[in-house]
């Protein structure tokens, strides 16, 4: 038999995008709703789904913030511990 290998999903819940963040469910919830993070709902009871690439592309322009705002000197210690 010649398996082919599984691709990755295509979409991820709620609880798997936040576990890929390492977030609460409502932090992702919060972020759909307001559209910082692209997403769609799916069925009768709305359930949220957001695109792998759009997770991916939302933790890019994450990155870029932070750079641009560690580039003009914004970034504060408090803002640096982790928490």
């Amino acid at each position: 038999m010649n398996e082919e290998p599984r691709k990755p999903p295509r979409f991820l819940s709620v609880e798997q995008a936040a576990q890929e963040l390492n977030v609460s469910d409502a932090a992702i919830r919060s972020l759909l709703r307001s559209g910082e993070l692209r997403g769609l709902q799916i069925g009768r009871r709305g359930q949220w789904r957001t695109g792998i690439d759009d997770l991916q592309s939302y933790i890019d322009e994450s990155y870029r913030k932070v750079a641009d705002k560690i580039a003009r000197g914004e970034f504060t210690e408090a803002e640096a511990e982790d928490e």
